[in-house]
């Protein structure tokens, strides 16, 4: 009998997971304390190696390009990327917004108040991504902070030549350490899918996400339509690459994602994708944790749809102009808001005190805000791997050879 491989594992824990979640939504309290916490436990174990697996991929990947100046064109393409993609994204989602009225008979609950959450300054943020303390930003998992450390102690480890390379190998034994510590817990990604996802459901079942169900609806629309028009395209544009083949072997990466709501858990089997698809580690290590960090196309999308929902919920008519202006503030504060905890919130309160709309909005979106994470994390998670594809196709680096000869592991 064939082995199942792990994207067949972590489907059919999620499809079991998704029916023992509808079947105990009468215990959820059972579901919470005894099911959960083997999910917490799996989680803890990924974040146990995201931080030490982020700076050493990163400085290993740096150090490969071999080159400082081949580090900003890399850069430079890679954020054109994310930013274009996300501003697909938007556009995406105010266009589905529009055309199945998302807002419709939709009626104010008389509690709908929330606070708004707080903006950072857009001056805070950049002063923020220098550490004052590269240990401490270690130490509390600031990942921009890290992603910049790291890059910096790469290219300097570049830069003094030959006296790096016993720095250069230890990092890169760390790394290797961590890439076999990474293959030996997504043994247990299949329980930790199924842990995580029975008390969300048994939660969140449907009977308390019907009437928020259109808004939930178009967002998951707008993601698939978003990586079959966009992702598509550009692989095949850019990348030539196939998309049929793109998406079964991204698969992993999007379904962990979509369970765990979280991009820098999903990172290590993200790596593991973009290397079944031949993308070599230097640039898969450089463009992924960084995506991790600011590629933000399921969340902006998502900004787009909830900002004319909650418009049509108060009455209001968003003109073009605002609507212009929803794509641009979510398209610059999906980098303004990098490595802020609870990013997708406070995106929102910032697109809708762009257009002035009513910031009591929020609370009809807090209570269905995980659902919808699932989702656009998913979307966030898959786009890094085609952005990592399209730039090593873009510096003719893409392995088709081991593509195809690692056809059958994922």
């Amino acid at each position: 009998m064939k082995k199942l491989n792990l994207s067949t594992k972590i489907l059919i824990a999620l499809i079991v997971g998704i029916v023992v979640g509808l079947l105990m939504q009468g215990a959820q309290d059972a579901a919470n304390n005894y099911i959960k916490p083997f999910g917490t436990l799996f989680l803890n174990l990924i974040k146990l190696i995201v931080v030490p697996l982020v700076f050493a991929s990163l400085v290993v990947g740096t150090t490969g390009l071999g080159d400082v100046k081949k580090i900003g064109k890399i850069g430079g393409k890679t954020l054109a990327y994310y930013l274009l993609t996300t501003a697909f994204a938007v556009i995406i989602g105010l266009i589905l917004a529009n055309v199945l009225n998302v807002g419709a008979n939709y009626s104010i609950p008389v509690d709908a108040t929330a606070q708004a959450q707080e903006i950072p300054k857009f001056v805070d943020t950049l002063l923020n991504i220098i550490p004052t303390n590269p240990f401490k930003a270690l130490v509390d998992g600031n990942m921009l902070q890290i992603i910049v450390f790291a890059i910096m102690l790469g290219a300097s480890i570049m830069a003094i030549g030959e006296k790096g390379e016993p720095l250069k190998k230890g990092i890169d034994s760390l790394a290797e350490a961590m890439y076999k510590m990474t293959a030996a817990i997504m043994n247990y990604a299949p329980y930790g899918v199924f842990a995580l996802i029975v008390p969300v459901v048994a939660t969140n079942g449907p009977s308390v996400l019907l009437p928020l169900l259109k808004v939930i609806g178009v967002v998951y629309l707008g993601c698939v339509l978003h990586a079959v028009l966009v992702y598509s395209s550009t692989i095949k544009a850019f990348g030539k690459f196939s998309p049929v083949e793109f998406f079964k072997k991204v698969s992993p990466a999007s379904m962990f994602a979509f369970t765990t709501a979280s991009s820098s858990a999903t990172l290590p089997i993200n790596m593991k994708c973009a290397e079944s698809m031949g993308v070599p580690n230097h640039i898969s290590s450089f463009v992924l944790p960084l995506g991790a960090t600011i590629n933000m196309d399921g969340t902006a999308l998502y900004q787009g749809v909830c900002a004319f929902f909650i418009a049509q919920v108060y009455g209001l008519d968003l003109t073009v102009s605002q609507q212009i202006t929803i794509v641009l503030t979510a398209t610059l504060a999906s980098i303004g808001t990098a490595g802020v905890p609870g990013a997708g919130l406070i995106m929102l309160t910032m697109v809708l005190q762009a257009v002035g709309l009513p910031l009591e909005g929020l609370a009809l979106i807090a209570g269905i805000d995980r659902v919808l994470d699932m989702a656009r994390t998913a979307l966030n998670v898959t786009g890094d791997t085609a952005c990592a594809v399209v730039i090593a196709a873009s510096e003719n680096e893409l392995q088709r050879s081991t593509a195809s000869q690692k056809n059958a592991s994922m």
